[in-house]
């Protein structure tokens, strides 16, 4: 279907789009019509941005001659000018004239959902659960701004174009690599940033420190209450990075770390009752939205109890009688 499409009728349906955007000040990321048709072909995100591109550069266009209307024999629907200035933008932009800016782009997930999203440069970005940023594709740079939660990008090589994650005050920037970051949700928790592949940099705006270059298989907290320390674990970077394909692996992690893992994802929640059974250790992978596979595993390793309703699992020590 889509898949079979040319650019060229691609970019006409992004035309559409970006008219009936501009007309009826539709929200990109919550109509669910448009999302369902970009959604369908990793090319229309790009097609649509460079849609919008040209409407901010006809509208330019129309400033610069004090306001006047564009006068054409045919007067051609608006949806058409923004076809023929598409190519017109572009080249300004590929030739380094810079005459537009295009608006943020809103990416969010709710809870328990997990969304890959390729990005107009080529990158990607995994998103987690309850993550909420906004990515600026302008002619020299790529700004994303991560306002809650956790992303995992890999950024397509662009070194005229650096790509900058901001997360508060931390600042990460890469070039052609993967990497994730995560703003923490409890005061003090800090930034945690983890790299996948290639360099990053990595520093805090208004701090005199100097930057920190980390590569593959690196961590650092930053903007914590401790100080932060670089450490190299790939295999636990790899473990924490799980969710990225739906799963929550544990290797030794205490049952109160995993429960907690688990609520971030499910709205039924996970209660240890036992404060010395929240620290027992336990391995295992499992399904993020399966948080009663990981109570009955509990039951049957450690011969817990498990009494649940609709809004909670328990897990207690069973009583012997």
């Amino acid at each position: 279907m889509s898949s079979n499409q040319s650019a060229s009728e691609i970019d006409d349906e992004a035309a559409d789009w970006a008219a009936r955007v501009d007309a009826r000040g539709l929200d990109v990321e919550r109509d669910p019509e448009l999302q369902a048709w970009l959604n369908a072909d990793a090319r229309r995100a790009g097609a649509l941005l460079r849609a919008q591109a040209a409407i901010s550069f006809l509208d330019r266009g129309r400033a610069l001659a004090n306001g006047e209307p564009v006068v054409t024999a045919s007067r051609p629907s608006r949806r058409a000018l923004i076809a023929g200035a598409t190519g017109a933008a572009a080249a300004a932009l590929v030739g380094g004239v810079g005459l537009w800016t295009a608006r943020p782009q809103r990416l969010d997930t709710r809870l328990g959902e997990i969304r890959r999203v390729p990005l107009a440069d080529g990158s990607l970005v995994a998103i987690n659960t309850k993550t909420a940023l906004e990515v600026a594709m302008k002619p020299r740079s790529r700004h994303i701004v991560l306002k809650e939660g956790e992303a995992w990008f890999q950024v397509a090589k662009d070194p005229e174009r650096p790509f900058v994650v901001a997360a508060g005050s931390v600042r990460v920037r890469a070039v052609g690599t993967a990497f994730s970051v995560r703003r923490g949700e409890e005061a003090g928790a800090g930034v945690d940033v983890m790299v996948t592949e290639g360099v990053v940099e990595t520093w805090i705006e208004g701090d005199s420190a100097p930057r920190r270059r980390l590569s593959a298989g690196s961590r650092i907290i930053l903007a914590s209450a401790v100080s932060p320390t670089v450490a190299e674990s790939p295999s636990e970077i790899e473990r924490s990075l799980a969710w990225r394909n739906g799963e929550i692996a544990l290797d030794g992690e205490s049952l109160d770390q995993a429960a907690r893992l688990f609520n971030r994802y499910n709205s039924r929640q996970i209660v240890i009752d036992d404060p010395t059974l929240a620290q027992e250790r336990f391995v295992g992978l499992f399904q993020t939205n399966e948080p009663e596979s990981f109570a009955a595993a509990v039951a049957a390793t450690l011969g817990a109890a498990i009494s649940d309703d609709e809004r909670t699992i328990r897990i207690s020590r069973a009583h012997i009688s």
